[in-house]
Order: C-alpha cells, then sequence, then structure tokens
C-alpha cells in the first residue's frame, strides 16, 4: 500500500493524531476513534494493523494491555517524497 493509500483514510489520520501525543493502548484508541467515528472494534483494530503493516505505528504489550506508538518508518518515506516539492516551492518546512 502506497503511504498516501495508508494516509488517505480519515480514522488512520486521525489514529496517528492521536499517538502524536504519545503511546496510546488499543482501549484508549478505540473508544476515541469509535465515539469520534461510530465503527465497530473489529474496523479500528483493522486500521490499526494497515498503520502498523505499514510502518506508522508499532505496537508492544505490557501485560494484558497492547501500547501502540507512532514508528517513524512511514513518516520519513512521507517525508522524503515531499522533498522532491521543497525546491519547487517557497513553502519550507516548519523549524521549531
Amino acid at each position: 500500500m502506497h503511504v498516501f493509500e495508508v494516509l488517505g483514510d480519515p480514522v488512520r489520520r486521525r489514529i496517528l493524531e492521536l499517538l502524536a501525543d504519545g503511546e496510546q493502548t488499543s482501549g484508549d484508541l478505540t473508544a476515541v476513534i469509535r465515539g469520534e467515528f461510530g465503527i465497530s472494534q473489529p474496523a479500528v483494530s483493522q486500521h490499526l494493523r494497515v498503520l502498523r503493516e505499514n510502518g506508522f505505528a508499532r505496537v508492544h504489550p505490557e501485560g494484558a494491555r497492547r501500547l501502540y506508538a507512532v514508528d517513524e518508518q512511514g513518516l520519513r518515506e512521507v517525508d522524503e517524497w515531499l522533498e522532491g516539492f521543497r525546491r519547487h516551492a517557497k513553502w519550507q518546512p516548519r523549524t521549531p
């Protein structure tokens, strides 16, 4: 799946926004996404799987919980793709 196919879905983008604030349990992510999008827990799990398989999220168990975090691999691919446009535009990424 191309990185923009992954990010083209609003549910997956929202999950990444939530993960940008730090690690989240699958239960916490599911609760927010179900509330905002009205989709089932299995559907949220499917979106999390797509994010994992495409390098945007990673997961590790902590006891009975599964903790998700941003995986930089997918974001790096997006950044590399955007690099080709930065030289043609006045737009530059924000610096902290």
